[in-house]
């Protein structure tokens, strides 16, 4: 199947009544889905401990920001 006949494909199956915006942000959420999946079969991946360890960095950097700015 080539793009063109998997883009009617999604179409298809939205609702009626979808806006030309709907159907931007679902082929834009495929593409998007599409790559990160090319990503990992390629071998550039983030194992499951490195992104628990990136996380948790955000996840204190952000709660120590809320707590300054209640301060």
């Amino acid at each position: 199947m080539n793009v063109k006949e998997k883009v009617i494909e999604l179409i298809k199956i939205l609702p009626e009544n979808v806006s030309v915006d709907d159907i931007m942000e679902e082929l834009y959420f495929k593409l998007q889905v599409d790559a990160g999946i090319k990503e990992l079969e390629d071998g550039k991946g983030v194992d499951h401990a490195q992104v628990k360890e990136r996380m948790g960095k955000w996840f204190t950097i952000s709660h120590s920001a809320k707590l300054l700015e209640k301060e």
